[in-house]
């Protein structure tokens, strides 16, 4: 039988690596799509975000193992996530109409 602990660490670890890069993914989709819509190359806004992008997950990932609440991280990452995705997505069909 797992105990306790493994569970609250593995549903970390899953948080950490899925969320963290979920998140990572849809700041970087929305961030990159905005730029473009700013009037900046693509190809800058990739490199630009990219940097970025490390750093995100990075804390992301740190965040995930110090914060109190699983309930607030996976709120955080995946609600963050899809909402940023979804974003993304409406300025890109706006871009192409």
């Amino acid at each position: 039988m797992i105990s306790q602990t493994a569970l609250h660490i593995t549903n970390r670890i899953i948080a950490a690596f899925l969320g963290g890069y979920a998140f990572t993914w849809g700041l970087s989709a929305l961030a990159i799509t905005t730029m473009v819509t700013l009037g900046i190359d693509f190809h800058e806004a990739e490199t630009g975000m990219t940097l970025v992008a490390f750093l995100v997950f990075l804390a992301l990932f740190l965040w995930t193992f110090a914060a109190a609440s699983m309930l607030r991280v996976w709120l955080v990452l995946a609600g963050g996530a899809a909402v940023m995705m979804l974003i993304a997505t409406m300025l890109q069909n706006s871009l192409v109409s």
